[in-house]
């Protein structure tokens, strides 16, 4: 078995090696001498995916835990430069882990981690505390290093999902959009690696839809107006209605239905009156759609996403919530019908076809508009029932699972981005006691970062300060000059008035005048909008009225 040092000493030369090409290469090649068994364990512990849900370690509880096993904090965080590095510092400086032999293969220490999950009703921080040592008095500081990588979800290596494609790709033979599309129908990269390394360089065979096992999102890009929109779609497109909802995937194969999030997190135990609407009023017997579900008043309108928030993920007194909090389901497209896969035909047909499966289930409204006109109308009745805005969608396009291209577009009251919180600091004054400026990252889609793109203390009521206070401290890392840097998990919906161009951050953007609309707990930080994103936003705003300064 291959051991885990091997796996840390390839993300060592990961984060030394600046080239795309070359970071794929190394990947492929380690992941070529690699048992088929530890094929996935690999994967998730190189792209930091096996410290997820459960098993997930706050900043907090690890540093508590290395506090016990000795050593100085203070020295270990001088120069380091982030929390793994500080890890491996002060563990270094210990000479019972200085002289650690490693023995713990990657799929070991893959499944240590996973044990730290603490099973819902049993078990206790202390038991997790102490697998947690037991686990790190078996490692060397190097591998001490990437476990935390892991642990605290930010891995810093380079090697991105992308970088990771490239990589299968290297060992499929060249064929790239094979395997794009694998992990498009799949939604797992682990899953995709174990299937490329299987085929031992012959061509990838075409991946199937399957019931219950959810597809990444299709993903849009912004608009600043709807005219915008239908120009950039070669003025004719749909313009449906964008609701203040949450996204679900349902999937319905006879008497069972099951819904998914956008982060491909199972609800059906929280909305079991929308899977029962579906099984009544559904006309196909097999299907899978993608729809909007809302928090609606007595009279149907809409009310605040925060009420919808209320119902997510909740498995405890469900049934009142159902009676305190009605919603309403509303498709939009359709990925299959029967054993009939629908993401690569146009979305036009795709809509024919959810129009025959959806027999009495709703659907958004909708219009195809063939001038600016018929838009500006259309989105100006949706923002007058109270609605966020509007999708443009190109008829002719396929839905393509996780990507974030120009065949979809948005179109809201006022341009907003999500982005992640990934410090906050220490409040003054009024805000005296709570964390209360967040430091505000967006995805680097080349590096998998989390670049810092601007602050905020706008937006958020003084019982949200609190709330968001007590959730950061309880994902703080370390505190350097008043400044709490956090793991990077909650994600916010940010307005801003407009970017400029910015020396400050790494990113070399800033945005100006930003407030948090809201938090988006439906979200994670692989669905926060990207630098490219932010980059396209700042040229169309320097093409309208030249460079902002």
């Amino acid at each position: 078995m291959t051991g885990f040092l091997a796996a840390a000493e390839v993300c060592e030369r990961l984060a030394r090696t600046p080239g795309r090409l070359d970071r794929a290469r190394l990947l492929a090649d380690f992941l070529g001498i690699l048992a088929a068994e530890e094929v996935a364990p690999a994967v998730r512990l190189l792209l930091g995916l096996s410290g997820r849900g459960e098993t997930a370690v706050s900043g907090r509880t690890l540093w508590r835990v290395l506090e016990a096993l000795g050593g100085d904090g203070d020295v270990a965080w001088e120069g380091a430069v982030d929390f793994g590095e500080a890890v491996e510092r002060r563990l270094g400086a210990l000479p019972a882990h200085a002289a650690v032999t490693p023995t713990l293969s990657i799929a070991e220490v893959e499944r240590r981690i996973r044990d730290l999950a603490t099973p819902r009703g049993r078990g206790s921080r202390a038991g997790k505390e102490e697998r947690l040592a037991a686990l790190l008095r078996m490692l060397s500081p190097l591998e001490a290093k990437y476990v935390a990588k892991n642990l605290i979800r930010e891995m810093r290596t380079g090697a991105a999902e992308g970088v990771m494609l490239d990589a299968l790709a290297l060992l499929a033979g060249g064929d790239r959009t094979a395997v794009a599309r694998a992990l498009q129908v799949e939604g797992d990269v682990a899953a995709v690696a174990e299937r490329v390394l299987a085929a031992r360089g012959a061509p990838l065979a075409p991946a199937a839809i399957a019931y219950f096992r959810p597809l990444r999102p299709m993903l849009a890009q912004t608009a600043a107006t709807a005219p915008e929109a239908l120009a950039r779609l070669g003025g004719r497109a749909a313009v449906e209605e964008k609701l203040d909802g949450a996204r679900v995937q349902v999937h319905r194969q006879g008497d069972t239905c099951r819904l998914y999030s956008r982060r491909l997190q199972e609800l059906t135990p929280s909305l079991p009156d929308v899977v029962a609407h579906v099984l009544a009023r559904l006309a196909a017997p097999a299907a899978i759609l993608e729809g909007e579900v809302l928090p609606v008043d007595a009279a149907g309108r809409p009310l605040p996403f925060q009420e919808l928030m209320r119902r997510f993920r909740r498995v405890k007194d469900v049934s009142r919530l159902v009676r305190d909090v009605p919603v309403e389901l509303r498709l939009f497209d359709a990925l299959q019908i029967g054993e009939v896969p629908l993401i690569d035909r146009p979305y036009a047909e795709r809509w024919a076809a959810l129009e025959q499966a959806r027999g009495e289930v709703g659907t958004v409204g909708r219009i195809v508009a063939a001038s600016a006109e018929e838009a500006e109308r259309f989105l100006a009745g949706v923002l007058a029932a109270g609605h966020e805005g509007v999708m443009v969608k190109d008829l002719a396009a396929p839905y393509t699972p996780g990507i974030r291209g120009g065949a979809w577009l948005k179109v809201k009251r006022v341009v907003s981005v999500d982005l992640v919180v990934v410090a906050a600091d220490r409040g003054y004054g009024r805000r005296r006691g709570w964390l209360s400026n967040y430091h505000l990252a967006a995805r680097d889609e080349e590096t998998g970062r989390l670049e810092p793109v601007g602050k905020t203390f706008k937006g958020l009521t003084d019982a949200e300060f609190a709330a968001m206070t007590e959730r950061l401290t309880r994902l703080a890392r370390h505190e350097e000059g008043g400044t709490v840097f956090v793991e990077p998990e909650v994600v916010v919906e940010v307005l801003f008035s407009d970017l400029q161009r910015s020396p400050t951050y790494r990113a070399g953007l800033a945005l100006r005048f930003a407030r948090i609309l809201r938090v988006r707990d439906d979200k994670t930080p692989a669905d926060a909008d990207t630098l490219a994103h932010l980059r396209a936003l700042l040229a169309a705003q320097e093409s309208h009225r030249g460079p902002a300064r």
